[in-house]
């Protein structure tokens, strides 16, 4: 039995700790709030819908005891950037293991959660792409920006107007993957602008914009529902128990190997 704590219980948060509850394999022993929230004191099955849940809800104030106390292999944090670079000091240190959903973070901060993993021999996964679906998007925009390098580049991030980090962590991350893509086809220096809007109840659309001469190729994930993202963080809870190590989600979907086995096969079938 994987025992959880979850760190945040915004939207997204609330549905990964519902998600969390319906897992046999897992046991949710905490839930921890902002200093400011008004969710403190109050149980799980009192915030949250359709919830039965006796669990008191903790402040980040009081993290460390309730860390002690429910002794958590996993902490699933979707809190905010701050917060949440606090609370991998904190974990790595007690070698908690993390899946970190939180996004806003620096290069540098990155680079620091990276450091912590290897340093204390805790397990990191820093997920600010959850799903399946954009992770999917990322590996075809790494493709696309390889094969067709000399074409133009638009990335386009649509998310909810109380949204606060503008780009999203994942369109810095298609970015970032674009970017790969490019390198390993030889080309290190390509303009890959991103634009972001902040509208609305959107929960998240992400838009990738390949552009020739004479073609454009789209490339679109689009979350109609919150509960993906719980998918996604369970999965990379049940990933990250017991390991060592800075993991993302293409370590958590295994993405080389289908991309390893999709061209095995493609050579196979030329072959044939």
């Amino acid at each position: 039995m994987i025992k959880v704590c979850q760190i945040g219980l915004g939207r997204t948060g609330q549905y990964i700790a519902k998600g969390i509850l319906k897992q046999k394999n897992m046991e949710l022993v905490a839930a921890v709030c902002s200093p400011s929230s008004e969710k403190a004191g109050k149980t799980l099955g009192d915030i949250i819908a359709d919830v039965e849940s006796d669990i008191i809800v903790s402040s980040s104030e009081d993290l460390e005891e309730v860390i002690l106390r429910t002794k958590p292999d996993v902490v699933v944090d979707f809190s905010n950037a701050k917060a949440a670079m606090k609370t991998a000091k904190l974990l790595a240190k007690l070698k908690i293991n993390m899946v970190i959903g939180t996004t806003g973070f620096t290069e540098a901060e990155i680079k620091e959660l990276s450091n912590l993993a290897y340093k204390y021999h805790n397990g990191i996964v820093y997920a600010p792409n959850i799903t399946l679906g954009v992770n999917t998007l990322m590996l075809l925009s790494n493709i696309a920006a390889n094969i067709l390098n000399n074409y133009d580049f638009q990335i386009i991030e649509t998310h909810h107007k109380h949204k606060q980090d503008a780009p999203s962590g994942t369109a810095s991350k298609i970015a970032l993957e674009m970017e790969r893509g490019l390198k390993s086809s030889g080309v290190y220096k390509k303009d890959i602008p991103i634009t972001a809007i902040r509208a609305g109840g959107v929960v998240g659309r992400h838009e990738v914009q390949i552009i020739g001469e004479c073609d454009k190729i789209e490339i679109i994930h689009e979350s109609f529902s919150r509960r993906i993202f719980a998918e996604g963080a369970i999965q990379a809870a049940n990933f990250i128990y017991k390991k060592i190590g800075y993991f993302e989600m293409k370590e958590v979907l295994d993405l080389k190997r289908v991309l390893y086995d999709c061209m095995n096969l493609q050579s196979e079938e030329v072959c044939l």
